[in-house]
């Protein structure tokens, strides 16, 4: 959701208002989301749930249009999905805002609370037809009978029935009883001319898949030849864009190339040609190319779902510090992979759909492993690190191997780090040139470490220590406290923080020739300041050279 407002009628729900990142309007209330009804995606409202009843009862008019609305009670205590569950993203809404400003959610939504998978929630699939009905049969125990035109993973098993669902790309209606789940399978090839009007594809597209008798909620990308992935006629289809070389396309065999295409674009197809190699192997062709004026489309389905690894960084602890597509990335993957501490830190995100994988600390190379192992058959996967994965954490790891198993798909979401977490609480030490080092000798040797301390020390760099003391490596940052104190003061301001934003959190400032490394441990992060870097107040700040 994009567009959220909080609504406060009072001093103490102002202060939770203060505390959401959204737009936060006070006083008001029912005026005001009677007048924003219609432009916002969501409400929280900072009142009891009997007001907010009696405000928005008469605005519902269809679930799949009306906002999601969630209640906030002014102690702050709950954050409660009122109206638009699944459908509107309260469910959603009211964890993240629990997480943002420490309260307990509350979903009452009957799937959520039995455990039954909710079906038009499900990642890769879109959901049409009876689901209330149902979800009602399931949640009274009987299971519906599952009938699958394609092999295709489902994360949830089939009963008897009175319900049935439908697991199909073919364009059918869901009656009473019945649902159709559309899996994200077909992949639609599209060539073009420059310059082609925006909606030529679009128009024959439609054409294509009434005509082969294929659902529009199956798509779940369009490909093209590199050139032609930003125009209007292809991004006008409303869905993922992936982009292919000319080399690309040329390797690949098609059942109708044409030399007139080959002349021009130097590859003898692009619309069935970029399907196919989107699709996967074993994708079939199942709509030859067909042409307009100057557009041409074809469609193949994939054999299975295509895997990804997504590396997901957590940020420091506190949900409120969580990017909303660190949240997007673990809702929508089908499994979620981690190190046990990381998988609580987002147990929030969790549903009944996920597989959860959890490791031990120390089992890097394994859960790479693992990740790619599942996203090569077919999962997506979310791999999840604390704070950024690309800073001593997973993405590289992940980068590395992916090669050696099959190439999946690899996305980075990237996260508040440790460093910044640190430094905001701090102040801001690190507002100048600073540097990061890891004081863990376990990957690199510690003459390695020693050298680039000596670069950061002679070049009066601002410094962030990670790992810098545990209980087997006791030593290490005694040593980077000396090699550091060699060129710098013995008064520069130091701090150490310790569960960053998380329960127990810690915060100690002293100076380099005070540090005591007995008040560190393997959850702290220690920040070293430059020459220049000074205690103003309660804040350490390594100045910028503004004119103040």
């Amino acid at each position: 959701m994009s567009r959220i407002l909080t609504v406060s009628i009072t001093e103490a729900g102002r202060r939770i208002g203060r505390r959401l990142p959204h737009e936060h309007v006070h006083g008001h209330l029912g005026a005001t989301v009677r007048d924003r009804w219609a432009e916002v995606d969501g409400f929280v409202l900072c009142c009891a749930t009997g007001i907010a009843v009696r405000v928005v009862g008469p605005l519902l008019s269809d679930k799949a249009a009306d906002p999601a609305v969630v209640c906030v009670d002014e102690a702050g205590r709950f954050a409660v999905a009122l109206t638009g569950g699944h459908t509107g993203g309260a469910n959603a809404l009211a964890l993240e805002v629990a997480g943002q400003i420490g309260a307990e959610p509350v979903v009452t939504t009957g799937t959520d609370a039995a455990g039954v998978p909710a079906l038009d929630q499900l990642p890769g699939f879109t959901a049409s037809g009876d689901v209330a009905g149902v979800a009602r049969s399931w949640l009274d125990g009987r299971p519906p009978v599952v009938e699958s035109t394609l092999a295709w993973p489902l994360p949830f098993a089939g009963g008897a029935g009175p319900g049935r669902v439908v697991v199909t790309d073919r364009a059918i209606e869901g009656g009473d009883g019945t649902v159709v789940l559309a899996p994200a399978s077909l992949v639609v090839g599209v060539g073009a001319s420059s310059g082609a009007p925006a909606d030529e594809a679009r128009m024959l597209l439609a054409e294509v898949l009434a005509e082969a008798g294929l659902s529009r909620d199956a798509i779940a990308t369009v490909a093209t030849i590199d050139r032609r992935a930003g125009d209007r006629v292809v991004t006008s289809l409303g869905v993922p864009v992936r982009a292919f070389t000319v080399a690309e396309l040329a390797a690949v065999e098609v059942p109708n190339p044409s030399d007139v295409v080959r002349d021009e674009v130097g590859t003898a197809s692009v619309a069935e040609a970029a399907a196919l190699l989107a699709a996967g192997p074993g994708a079939e062709l199942v709509v030859a190319k067909r042409k307009a004026a100057a557009a041409t489309v074809a469609v193949a389905r994939r054999v299975r779902p295509a895997g990804s690894v997504t590396v997901v960084g957590l940020g420091p602890g506190a949900a409120r510090h969580r990017t909303p597509a660190a949240c997007a990335a673990v809702r929508s993957a089908d499994t979620v992979i981690g190190y046990d501490l990381y998988v609580d830190q987002c147990a929030d995100l969790v549903a009944t759909h996920h597989t959860v994988v959890r490791s031990p600390i120390g089992a890097e190379t394994d859960r790479c492993v693992e990740a790619l192992a599942r996203a090569a058959g077919g999962e997506r996967v979310a791999l999840v690190c604390s704070g950024d994965p690309g800073v001593f954490a997973m993405a590289t790891l992940v980068c590395e191997l992916a090669p050696r198993h099959g190439s999946p798909e690899v996305e980075i979401v990237p996260g508040v780090t440790a460093a910044s977490a640190a430094a905001g609480l701090l102040g801001a030490p690190l507002a100048h040139d600073h540097a990061f080092v890891s004081l863990s000798d376990l990957l690199t040797p510690w003459p390695v470490i020693e050298r680039r301390l000596r670069a950061v020390a002679e070049g009066d760099l601002a410094v962030a220590l990670y790992n810098p003391r545990s209980r087997r490596r006791t030593w290490q940052l005694e040593a980077a406290r000396e090699l550091l104190l060699a060129h710098r003061p013995p008064t520069t301001p130091v701090g150490i923080v310790t569960d960053a934003t998380r329960p127990g959190q810690h915060i100690a400032r002293t100076t380099l020739a005070d540090l005591d490394p007995g008040d560190v441990t393997m959850l702290s992060i220690v920040l070293v300041g430059s020459s220049t870097t000074e205690v103003v107040g309660d804040h350490l700040v390594t100045p910028r050279g503004y004119d103040t």
